[in-house]
């Protein structure tokens, strides 16, 4: 290395007296430490007799001003020929070619750690001893190093002499400038050596490193876990003592660390200081910039070892990984509930404290989380960017557009555990899983009535508040839930766009198709916990659930008979009231119940669905098929207590025991009369109406 000094301007200054030319080795050494003693003393004394003329800054030796005043003539006679970067003084060359040789020749004695120079060994050798000698005059906090005692001092005095040209953002220090400009520049000069990974600073290559090696140099002493970097463990000890030093002006919110409290600000200025150079999308913080350029770039550096799915970041990845592993670490403490990763814990907090900080501009709309907005505000601007290849149908959000294209690829990557049934989306999966656990956790605060899903309380809450928002421009019937208005619509246009292989029966949506083509698998994926009963259906399930409470919850105000679920309790008390909604289009004949409609339309059309396996036989109704099959097996599994009869089913035996009690429940509302069963009820009807029995 040669170095090429250039022309130099040194302000007058008193030359040190020349030495003898015969004066030996040992005094010469004597003589240099007695200098160095010289030298050090004045960092006592605050000597400074070096003065640039330049810049007015003094210095306590003149080889500390020659380097100085190469800052004002931009000489750097020092350059690497590997890389052409060129230096002030030659042992800043030596140190940066370290960087290149790997070469850390300097060791701590205590914990074995090696470093690129002598100073950056005596800051770190502080770690072991705690000495801290480098103390502020303002407010008396102490530093390892004089760098950290000086940035400290700025917090003080305000001072940020360095602007960048750029975004005009200013700075304490020159080096925390040149770090920001790479920004602006796209510079990431730093490059991992396992994994081709560039970075802006050394530092963040420095830490990536300890990903491949496994390093994780600072433990936390309250529970063990350890870090690969200092300011994380910094950051996780106030887990333990549940300090938020850093409270926001805005909303009042308390948060853990700085930066965290700088990223929450811009919550409310709006602020996204960090811009994507592909598409223009701006962002609040750099790591989120990051992550979104993988979207353009296709990488996906984070790979599960568990199913081969690759995620763009590493915090994903380890959220997923907890779908295989089944843990969920994050519990609320208002409810218990627990979830995989900490940010699904803090939207679900917002459900307690019923905190919605996104609004939106046009409407005053507030959402819990921010892309919940995003999407919403795709209704204002009827914005559908994503279409379908297949069937041409735009979508407002990108994952929903994934979720549709599985209708296509017939992908359905959630399974469950417990029946190994499977669902295009995670949240339909989560929902599913409420069938097995019996979860509901969403209760009408009107009538105590819970729920699976949201959604599912929000249709429901409208019984109460009569809102039924969804109308149809044909007739002018209106819904509380969009899906049964888009149900009802093909009523009016006659399409059936599911047909079954099976019986070629056509059916209106593909719920109603799925649930139909069980009839011929037989499948019956919903069991009851209870009594291993099992149904074709959820609603089936939920009803019969009901019948193990030691009390039905819906009681007739007429007769006092129970029934497992409202609908039930809707049609028995049509019973009472004479009331037949639903008519006949063939015959006129009514019916109390829709089913009951729906079997008495298969006598005009001859179908009978339900056929005995045993001998062919086919019904009309499933339970009567199921009466049936007990001609076969024999069973009478109801025996009456006062007489032993044994009956097939249950109907029959509830009506058989009124013989003994003399019950009847069923009374005529033309003269009075009251029967046994309501079988025998509608037959006596037939007198009134002048229909022949």
């Amino acid at each position: 290395v040669i170095p090429h000094v250039g022309e130099l301007h040194i302000s007058p200054i008193i030359a040190p007296p020349a030495l003898p030319s015969n004066i030996g080795l040992h005094m010469l050494k004597l003589l240099s430490k007695k200098y160095n003693l010289i030298m050090h003393g004045k960092v006592h004394t605050g000597e400074k007799p070096y003065d640039c003329s330049e810049c007015g800054k003094f210095f306590s030796c003149k080889s500390d001003l020659i380097t100085h005043q190469k800052i004002h003539t931009g000489t750097r006679p020092y350059e690497f020929s590997e890389c052409g970067k060129s230096f002030t003084h030659s042992s800043s060359l030596i140190k940066h070619q370290r960087i290149h040789t790997g070469e850390r020749p300097y060791e701590c004695s205590d914990c074995g750690k090696s470093f690129t120079t002598s100073s950056v060994l005596h800051a770190h050798q502080r770690v072991h001893t705690a000495e801290r000698p480098y103390e502020c005059s303002e407010c008396g906090k102490s530093f390892v190093r004089r760098y950290s005692l000086k940035v400290h001092i700025k917090v003080h005095s305000g001072e940020r002499p360095y602007k960048c040209n750029e975004c005009e953002k200013s700075f304490k220090w020159k080096s925390t400038l040149i770090k920001h400009q790479k920004i602006h520049t796209g510079e990431r000069p730093y490059e991992c050596s396992e994994c081709g990974k560039t970075f802006i600073y050394r530092t963040h290559l420095r830490y990536h490193h300890r990903i491949h090696s496994g390093e994780r140099p600072y433990e936390c002493s309250e529970c063990g876990k350890s870090f690969v970097r200092r300011n994380i463990l910094k950051v996780h000890i106030k887990v333990h003592s549940g300090e938020k030093p850093y409270k926001c002006n805005v909303c009042g919110k308390s948060l853990k660390c700085k930066s965290t409290l700088i990223k929450h600000q811009r919550i409310h200025t709006g602020e996204r200081p960090y811009e994507c150079s592909e598409c223009g999308k701006t962002f609040a913080t750099s790591s989120v910039l990051h992550s979104h350029q993988r979207v353009h770039t296709g990488e996906r550096p984070y790979e599960c070892s568990a199913c081969g799915k690759s995620f763009t970041t590493r915090s994903v990845l380890r959220d997923h990984q907890r779908v295989h592993t089944g843990e969920r670490p994050y519990e609320c403490t208002e409810c218990g509930k627990s979830f995989t990763a900490n940010s699904a814990l803090h939207y679900h907090q917002r459900v307690h404290t019923g905190e919605r900080p996104y609004e939106c501009s046009e409407c005053g709309k507030s959402f819990v989380r921010r892309n919940s907005l995003s999407v919403h505000l795709k209704v204002h601007s009827g914005e559908k960017p994503y279409k379908c290849n297949e069937c041409g149908k735009s979508l407002k959000c990108k994952s929903t557009f994934i979720e549709h294209q599985r209708i296509h690829t017939g992908d359905r990557p959630h399974e469950c555990r417990d029946c190994g049934k499977s669902f295009t989306s995670r949240s339909a999966l989560r929902s599913h899983q409420r069938v097995h656990t019996g979860e509901r956790p969403y209760e009408c605060s009107d009538c105590g009535k819970s729920f699976t899903t949201t959604s599912h309380l929000r249709s429901h809450k409208r019984v109460h508040n009569t809102e039924r928002p969804y109308e149809c421009s044909e007739c002018g019937k209106s819904f509380s839930r969009r899906n049964s208005l888009n149900v009802h619509i093909k009523v009016h246009s006659g399409e059936r766009p599911y047909k079954c292989n099976v019986c070629g029966k056509s059916l209106n949506y593909k719920s109603t198709f799925i649930q139909h083509q069980r009839i011929h698998t037989g499948e019956k994926p919903y069991l009851c916990s209870e009594c291993g009963k099992s149904f074709s259906y959820s609603r089936a399930l939920r009803y019969h659930r009901q019948s193990h409470l030691p009390v039905s919850p819906y009681d007739c105000s007429d007769c006092g008979k129970s029934f497992t679920c409202s609908s039930y309790l809707r049609d028995h008390q049509r019973v009472h009231t004479g009331e037949r909604p639903y008519k006949c289009s063939e015959c006129g004949k009514s019916f109390t119940s829709r089913s009951l409609l729906r079997s008495h339309r298969r006598l005009h059309t001859g179908k009978r669905p339900y056929a005995c396996s045993e001998c062919g036989k086919s019904f009309f109704q499933r339970n009567t098929l199921n009466v049936h099959i007990k001609v076969h097996s024999g069973e009478k599994p109801y025996k009456c207590n006062e007489c032993g009869k044994l009956l097939k089913y249950k109907s029959t035996f509830v009506q058989h025991q009124r013989i003994h009690t003399g019950e009847r429940p069923y009374a005529c509302s033309e003269c009075g009369k009251s029967f046994f069963s309501y079988g025998a009820l509608s037959y006596h009807h037939r007198v009134h109406i002048g229909e022949k029995p």
